[in-house]
């Protein structure tokens, strides 16, 4: 890849390719909007300054967190399938496919959240969803199941396709991943590093969207014939094997912006290596055994399952991450890189996505994760890194976007307003989750003790800053992707 032109030939999007991927991107940007405005009432009620009953609270909570992380998953795998096609032939049919499916499964969620009054919160625990106290019905329990079962089914056809199509030609998925390289070898200075990453998310991700369909199949099962019941603690395995797969392997598909893009806006060559493709190699091992650490208060789970977790909760985050981040700021140091809105974003991104697993590595000790599991630390870590590392990212590559089809706008609203205030209001907003948790704020409680409130009302008033500033990026980026492709200098990436 020449890292002097900024927007190749073949990254250019036309016909259905072009409609589809504007579809993915507008949804994406709207329903993160409408999520952050239900993630700022719950903050506002937390807060004192909104009063809403406890029950309509618990179901906000629930779509708030189903939703965002299905529409990160949906942004991210846009990323993923946007660079990806340029080595291997993807079909466009699954690619709208997952997209349709999306959309069933999201108004299957938000009718069973709504209409049927579900509030069992994003995992659907197993009894949960039908033990309710008659919060809500069976109807409604199945419904939301099989919302996240057609979400589930989307992706699992996305993540064949580009099995398909990267078995095709490369041979299969090992040589993909660069494991000829591992112990030897002259490695293909041109093997593409979005190849590498793609491979090990379909990999991993296929397998965790399995696990979790066949819990989802188990629990749809036993609320209709209630006699049947199935093992709790193995469901609660696959529930939260599913959950922490599918939340991870939406940073794997948004690195690969950083990886592409970056090199463009520094003008200089990224080269793939050794360590790199170990990274990767080492990742797809560690990122299906350290999900137990979200089991660490299951005393019934098996010692050695509960050692694992920890154990690979120290090191799992490293290899990619550490990677990635060395050699993005290697890329960076002294190239003389014009600090535009993309640019600007993705380094935001390796920030965020640093800062954020710190918090998570340490409620990951098991002495720590008796006290802070149960505690506002825990939605602070995951915020962190999603909304300060996984959504710069996307929003990196949008722009992107959006600039190759118009001269750039020099000082734009986005860039002088939007960015600064995005990033200022991120920190104090995730800041306030941590002193919360910090303090012992319990998560998920609707109601604060007064000694909790000034962190949700800081939070509040973060929120509201963080919201505006994604409200400037949604006008224009969607008002970008209406405008035709324009004849834009490849070498022209300032904002």
């Amino acid at each position: 890849m020449s890292s002097a032109t900024a927007y190749p030939p073949e990254e250019r999007l036309a016909g259905g390719d072009r409609a589809i991927f504007n579809l993915y991107i507008v949804t994406s940007l709207l329903v993160f909007v409408l999520m952050m405005l239900l993630g700022l009432v719950m903050r506002l009620a937390q807060g004192t300054w909104l009063d809403i009953p406890a029950d309509l609270f618990y179901q906000i909570m629930t779509a708030h967190g189903a939703a965002m992380v299905g529409t990160t998953a949906l942004a991210t795998s846009a990323v993923m399938w946007f660079f990806l096609r340029k080595y291997v032939r993807l079909s466009t049919a699954i690619f709208a496919a997952n997209y349709v499916l999306f959309l069933l499964g999201a108004v299957l969620i938000l009718g069973a959240i709504f209409l049927g009054n579900y509030g069992g919160a994003w995992t659907f625990l197993y009894p949960l969803p039908v033990s309710s106290q008659n919060a809500w019905g069976n109807g409604a329990a199945v419904a939301f199941m099989a919302g996240y079962l057609a979400i589930g089914v989307g992706f699992l056809l996305f993540y064949l396709d580009t099995m398909r199509a990267v078995i095709r030609r490369y041979g299969n998925l090992g040589r993909a991943l660069g494991l000829q390289w591992l112990f030897g070898g002259e490695i293909d200075k041109s093997h593409p590093k979005t190849v590498v990453a793609s491979t090990m998310v379909m990999i991993t991700n296929s397998i965790g969207t399995l696990v979790g369909a066949i819990a989802l199949v188990m629990s749809i099962i036993n609320a209709y014939y209630p006699a049947w019941m199935p093992d709790a603690l193995l469901i609660k395995n696959f529930i939260y094997l599913f959950g922490h797969m599918f939340i991870n392997a939406t940073i794997y598909m948004a690195v690969i912006a950083v990886y592409e893009l970056l090199p463009r806006y520094s003008g200089r060559y990224w080269p793939i290596s050794r360590a790199f493709l170990w990274a990767w190699a080492i990742t797809v091992l560690m990122v299906l055994s350290v999900y137990p650490h979200h089991l660490l208060m299951d005393y019934v789970m098996p010692r050695w399952m509960l050692v694992m977790g920890q154990v690979v909760s120290y090191t799992s985050g490293v290899p990619v991450f550490v990677i990635t981040a060395y050699g993005a700021l290697a890329n960076v140091h002294r190239s003389g890189m014009r600090w535009n809105l993309p640019s600007k974003l993705i380094m935001l991104s390796m920030f965020g996505w640093s800062a954020g697993i710190v918090p998570a590595i340490v409620d990951a000790t098991i002495r720590v994760n008796q006290v802070m599991h149960n505690t506002l630390w825990v939605p602070g870590h995951f915020h962190f890194y999603i909304l300060l590392g996984v959504v710069p990212m996307c929003l990196a590559l949008m722009f992107h976007v959006i600039d190759s089809r118009a001269s750039a706008s020099h000082g734009s609203l986005s860039n002088t307003f939007g960015f600064p205030a995005f990033l200022l209001g991120g920190l104090v907003f995730v800041m306030a989750f941590l002193a919360g948790g910090y303090i012992s704020t319990p998560r998920r409680f609707a109601v604060h003790l007064p000694e909790w409130v000034t962190y949700d009302q800081w939070a509040s008033i973060a929120a509201m800053v963080v919201i505006a500033a994604m409200l400037l990026f949604t006008v224009r980026i969607v008002f970008g992707l209406l405008k035709p492709a324009g004849d834009v200098d490849a070498a022209h990436i300032s904002r």
